[in-house]
């Protein structure tokens, strides 16, 4: 039987009892099931990083390659337990969140003869491409044996679509949700064109559409001004409107309704807002105006001024219901300055059933490839620049998020988030930079094209290098998390 097996292995019942723990303490305290619910989160990232380097250890004793050390944690702070196993020496760190497989290759004082087939680097290029692309390997194994857990306990898999119903209708009676001809009981299925199958479209449909929000349209403005400067021929654009002059206001019509891509709703792709902003006189200037035809003039406007103010107003919201199996297009609803409607939803998520061994294969298998392409599509977005840098997040956030998954949703749902990230760690790893798993083969692959050996010292310089830019990467998403977690952004 192989080391690594045994060894993973303990570990992993180790992590699988205090989860087990953790969660009845949950139930048993619910004051402090957050607080077990983000412990929870930490060992379960714990096992996929377990998972992952476990990975590695495997593929090498499977070619009969040395490993030295098999280490949980990265080797920052103290070392809390260390054991020689049958030749392999055993360490868990105090920072648990990384691990690693050395070699003997690494020890430059090893007592390994140079030339010994145990050591990695005089293994064939194929064998190092095993054991440098199995933790990728154990990761995506693990991804689909925690959705396989899943599906095949709870018997459902979340399909990630909601059905949003109301539940009630909390605005004002003086708001224009009254006036829409939305009810009760009513099915939300559209919101200016887009698909409404999440409850946070809804939120960000109305947080653009807030009334009097500072932005307006180029078009709507031009359209203003003609309609002011029609009814004030006297002035030009920019010319300062004498003192005490009562300037005639066209009918305030409603901005231009925003369109949002399904991949701005879902985070994918940040929305570039390209309207006008206005500054503070044309803000003052639209405080005065609400309900108003007229205004006197106190020898600082201008009708350029006070077209841009007149262009700032309500934003619509068209908006498609079901109702008793109808689809009904109401009147537009205005959010208010907040963006807010002025609606309580009843959301009631919608799960695919599985039963059998191949409705829990397919099911998983498709709910996997669905994520793939999504975290794929968000690689290439942050690598498109499309995504700032002040949006990039690590695995402080994610063990926040995830423990507030499980402490709201139960830790079936924690463990489907807990998949994707073993996905995402797969995919990150074996992209082709330096200092990670992919950055390796991606040398092997040179080197199988030039025929012979890259300089070690020529690798060990670039992965040096790599290997600074990914720690000032993760300063970055560590900052980024605190940050989010100070602002109460997550």
């Amino acid at each position: 039987m192989y080391v690594s097996v045994i060894i993973s292995g303990i570990i992993m019942i180790l992590l699988a009892g205090l989860l087990i723990a953790l969660h009845l303490l949950g139930h048993a305290f619910p004051a402090a099931a957050p607080v077990f619910a983000t412990i929870e989160m930490i060992l379960l990232i714990s096992i996929l990083i377990l998972v992952h380097e476990a990975g590695h250890f495997f593929a090498a004793e499977v070619f009969k390659i040395k490993v030295e050390k098999f280490a949980f944690g990265l080797p920052i702070g103290p070392v809390l337990w260390k054991r020689n196993f049958k030749g392999v020496e055993v360490l868990i760190h105090a920072f648990l969140f990384g691990g690693y497989v050395a070699f003997p290759d690494d020890d430059k004082d090893s007592g390994l003869p140079a030339d010994s087939p145990e050591r990695f680097m005089n293994r064939p290029a194929f064998q190092k491409f095993c054991v440098f692309s199995a933790g990728v390997t154990a990761n995506v194994i693990c991804a689909f044996l925690f959705v396989a857990l899943t599906a095949t306990i709870w018997g459902q898999m979340p399909s990630g679509k909601y059905e949003i119903h109301i539940k009630n209708i909390v605005a004002p009676q003086t708001e224009s949700v009254w006036q829409s001809g939305l009810k009760k009981g009513d099915r939300i299925i559209q919101i200016n064109g887009s698909e409404i199958t999440i409850p946070g479209f809804i939120n960000k449909y109305a947080q653009l559409h807030r009334k009097n929000d500072g932005k307006i349209n180029e078009i709507s403005l031009e359209k203003n001004y003609d309609n002011l400067k029609k009814l004030n021929p006297a002035f030009t654009r920019d010319e300062i409107i004498p003192k005490d002059v009562i300037i005639k206001l066209p009918k305030i019509e409603p901005e231009h309704p925003i369109t949002l891509s399904e991949n701005i709703l879902k985070g994918f792709e940040k929305y570039k807002d390209n309207r006008l902003e206005l500054n503070e006189t044309q803000k003052a200037i639209r405080d005065k105006l609400d309900g108003k035809n007229i205004i006197v003039s106190d020898g600082t406007y201008t009708l350029n001024n006070i077209a841009y103010a007149i262009s700032d107003t309500i934003i619509p919201l068209y908006v498609i219901v079901e109702r008793n199996g109808e689809k009904i297009a109401l009147k537009p609803i205005f959010p208010n300055i907040e963006g807010k409607i002025g609606i309580e939803y009843d959301i009631k998520e919608i799960v695919i059933p599985t039963k059998g061994s191949i409705s829990i294969i397919t099911t998983s298998t498709k709910y996997l490839w669905d994520k793939t392409v999504l975290l794929c599509y968000g690689l290439y977005q942050i690598f498109a620049g499309k995504i700032p840098a002040s949006e990039l997040h690590g695995i402080i956030a994610i063990t926040k998020v995830g423990g507030d998954v499980i402490n709201n949703n139960g830790f079936f749902s924690g463990l489907l988030l807990t998949a994707i990230i073993s996905l995402d760690l797969a995919i990150m790893n074996f992209l082709p930079l330096p200092a990670l798993d992919g950055g390796h083969v991606m040398f092997l692959i040179i080197e199988k094209i030039r025929g012979k050996k890259l300089s070690e010292e020529a690798i060990e310089k670039i992965g040096t290098v790599f290997f600074m830019l990914l720690i000032l990467l993760m300063v970055l998403v560590c900052f980024n998390d605190i940050y989010a977690l100070i602002m109460k952004k997550l």
